[in-house]
């Protein structure tokens, strides 16, 4: 019986553990402390810190460039992105990242679990992506090599891993 009792434990816990993680990210829109997507730009609310809307404006500036492999690796400037050039560029820019970091680098960034204005998910040598006031900003998925852009479509984020920037 106190196997059973254990095996029990042990399988509660597990269960309670693989729960926790989200499987998904969703759009969910919040006054005053989520950004709207009009015309492919991101359109923050009035209010949010100004490390957040330099990432925004950030943001802005480079979605709809190119999908380029290694694109804003040796310089934040560039005429293409790839995910974690996009990711450096516009964490750059909100004061939170000194120089340009690999989807693996990034892994260490910042704080462990989702920020409240700034969240980086990262899966290690695959992708990264973040969600900055709300909306996501990536170069795509499933195989798809998109440059950086806004978007509030559903993503997998199994196998990934949120970090963000202190204070955000």
């Amino acid at each position: 019986m106190p196997h059973f009792r254990r095996l029990l434990l042990f399988t509660a816990f597990l269960c309670a553990s693989c729960a926790s993680k989200p499987k998904m990210w969703h759009y969910q829109y919040e006054k005053g402390r989520t950004a709207i997507l009009v015309n492919g730009q991101a359109v923050p609310p009035a209010g949010l810190p100004k490390k957040v809307m330099q990432a925004v404006s950030a943001g802005n500036r480079i979605a709809g460039l190119p999908y380029k492999f290694g694109g804003g690796h040796r310089s934040f400037e560039d005429n293409g992105y790839d995910c974690s050039g996009a990711v450096s560029y516009v964490l750059h820019a909100a004061g939170a990242l000194k120089s340009p970091g690999t989807s693996e680098s990034l892994r260490s960034f910042g704080k462990k679990g989702a920020g409240k204005h700034i969240t980086l998910y990262t899966k290690p040598g695959h992708h990264c992506f973040l969600v900055v006031a709300g909306l996501r900003f990536d170069t795509g998925y499933n195989g798809q090599r998109k440059g950086p852009e806004w978007s509030t479509k559903s993503r997998p984020v199994t196998g990934y891993t949120a970090r963000h920037p202190p204070g955000l």
